[in-house]
């Protein structure tokens, strides 16, 4: 049986999705865990904001690609 590329993408997006959704969990646990120190790095924690704040672009991009298009 042969899969389509449209297929197999689309299972590797499922794949990578989920992934970034874990990533992201594991880094607002990460700055929770930080915010709790008062003498926590804030360059850290800054650095750690941006890396979710672009994982959820990501995840949102790669949302939006899994949705079909009712236009084709």
């Amino acid at each position: 049986m042969i899969t389509s590329n449209v297929d197999t993408d689309t299972f590797g997006n499922r794949v990578r999705l989920k992934e970034l959704r874990v990533e992201h969990r594991r880094l607002d646990v990460a700055i929770a865990e930080l915010a709790k120190n008062p003498d926590a790095d804030q360059l850290r924690v800054s650095r750690m904001k941006k890396e979710k704040l672009r994982l959820k672009d990501l995840i949102t991009r790669l949302e939006s690609q899994l949705i079909p298009d009712l236009n084709a």
